[in-house]
């Protein structure tokens, strides 16, 4: 095994099993229990690593190896593009390796324990914020998302987002990789026991005494509408119409089809805005469709937009998609990267963009809506919600991914937008999977899965207040930020003094 460190042919797949490792945390595994300790492995091979750019190639390969594992399902639509991809990300963790070298080697005493506490998860974070710009993909498998199920890490999603929940994951893992270390013989275990204390105790403070959302009392009768598999965009209309029409005895105060379950501009189709207008009349309830070939009242291109539609026709209220899926739905700097449609699935036209938010109303309540790749972003729901959302209603389609892990990640994430928000989500998908999550993060109901073609009510409990999160905003990120820069200040100072003692041959005090 030490010959295998000491050869970069060994260290390398070791590397890239190492990155991928985490992956197995998010849905389907769902091995959420990993995320506490999956990256060590990882963290010692770029701890042990000879040489500082060594400790780098680690951190890339690493990255790499995650990003291409946790998005292995887009494989069939972008080929080898994706590898390509993979690797232009995972460049983000070359100087997280570097970092986690530069603090974990050596003995670890008290004062260089707290600061890898610190900067190991701040460099973690600028990793994540980097990537999760939408030109660049997207906070697609972000770490903290894999903790949709663990109520602790949930509560700490209401008081700095998905963003502090990474940031005690790979606290955890630093504390990990540290007792480990100090696990040699003739080393100290105290600062090491100390740092495992450090992250555990302020966890479960925080599940504990953090406040929690309060129920209004005032449940949303919500009713999601899943076609399920069809071949064409006529076929998934008229399935959508005849599960709608079991509703004509409930009493729902809204009905939601998914992402683009219309596949026709309304606007220019009157027949068919009548006979959605005539179901939405019948069971008298309101009806939100995605319609995937909008377009603005002057032409133009097409829009992805959500529309409201009750028993008097279009309502007014609609939604123009704002973040796309990056070759999904438009080619970045087409006229470079064009060529990606010969070799997948690339979008053949750009959809346009929608100038912002937009609340509705339906049924008593402020909506928020939000568009398949957008419940990504957790600034989105957090802006809707401080701007007065009582529910937030996200469409999407996952159905060119359908046996892969894409379903089951995508209605994941609608847990972590309501733990965040203390806003009560609904997911609805045209193939599953579809959910419903309250105010705490918590599924209500059932799960209609990708297997499943249907139609399922539930009762969306709303609350009141205000979470943390979305009262403080990004306060980890600009933390973390500040943390970094006072980090590469103390490391200049230091290089500046050392060429300075070389230059005048002065010996330089060794901290010990």
């Amino acid at each position: 095994m030490q010959g295998a460190l000491e050869s970069r042919w060994g260290r390398w797949p070791l590397s890239l099993l190492a990155g991928a490792l985490p992956a197995l945390s998010f849905p389907t595994p769902s091995l959420w229990w990993l995320a506490w300790f999956g990256l060590v492995p990882w963290m010692l091979l770029a701890r042990t690593a000879p040489t500082a750019r060594a400790a780098a190639m680690t951190g890339w390969l690493g990255g790499s190896a995650f990003m291409l594992a946790v998005h292995h399902w887009l494989l069939p639509s972008l080929h080898v593009f994706i590898l390509f991809l993979a690797a232009l990300l995972g460049l983000l963790w070359a100087p997280w390796g570097w970092l986690v070298r530069r603090v974990l080697s050596g003995p670890q005493r008290g004062a260089r324990t707290a600061a890898a506490l610190v900067l190991l998860p701040s460099g973690w974070l600028m990793v994540e914020l980097v990537r999760s710009w939408e030109y660049l993909g997207g906070p697609w498998g972000l770490l903290g998302a894999s903790q949709y199920e663990f109520q602790p890490a949930l509560r700490l999603a209401s008081l700095g987002g998905v963003w502090l929940v990474s940031f005690a994951l790979v606290a955890a893992n630093t504390a990990l990789a540290v007792l480990l270390v100090s696990c040699a013989p003739g080393t100290r275990r105290l600062p090491a026991l100390a740092a495992v204390a450090a992250v555990v105790v302020p966890i479960g403070g925080a599940w504990l005494w953090s406040p929690a959302p309060q129920r209004s009392g005032h449940d949303v009768r919500v009713a999601v509408v899943q076609p399920g598999m069809t071949k064409t965009a006529g076929d998934r209309l008229y399935r959508a119409i005849a599960l709608t029409e079991r509703l004509a005895d409930s009493r729902t105060d809204l009905v939601v089809w998914g992402e683009s379950s219309v596949g026709f501009d309304l606007t220019h189709r009157p027949d068919l805005r009548r006979k959605i207008s005539g179901l939405a009349a019948r069971i008298g309830t309101p009806i939100l469709v995605n319609v995937d070939s909008a377009r603005a009242d002057g032409g133009g291109g097409i829009y992805k937009s959500s529309v409201l539609v009750d028993g008097d026709g279009l309502t007014g209220q609609r939604y123009d998609k704002t973040r796309l899926v990056p070759f999904g739905e438009y080619i970045p700097a087409r006229s470079v990267l064009g060529w990606a449609t010969s070799v997948g699935k690339a979008a053949n036209e750009d959809r346009q963009r929608g100038s912002g938010p937009v609340m509705m109303h339906a049924g008593g309540v402020r909506i928020g809506p939000l568009i398949c790749f957008e419940t990504a972003f957790p600034d989105m729901s957090r802006q809707l919600a401080g701007d007065g959302a009582e529910m937030l209603v996200a469409q999407s389609a996952t159905s060119s991914f359908q046996e892969s892990w894409a379903p089951e990640q995508h209605a994941s994430l609608a847990a972590l937008r309501a733990a965040e928000t203390w806003r009560p989500v609904v997911h609805a998908t045209l193939t599953g999977v579809s959910a419903v999550y309250g105010p705490d993060g918590r599924q209500q109901g059932e799960r209609l899965g990708t297997d499943r073609s249907g139609v399922a009510e539930y009762a969306a409990p709303t609350a009141t207040g205000t979470s943390p999160y979305v009262r403080f905003g990004d306060w980890v990120v600009h933390a973390s930020t500040t943390v970094l820069l006072a980090f590469c200040a103390l490391e200049w100072a230091r290089t500046v003094r050392a060429r300075q003692a070389e230059e005048f041959n002065v010996p330089v005090p060794v901290r010990r």
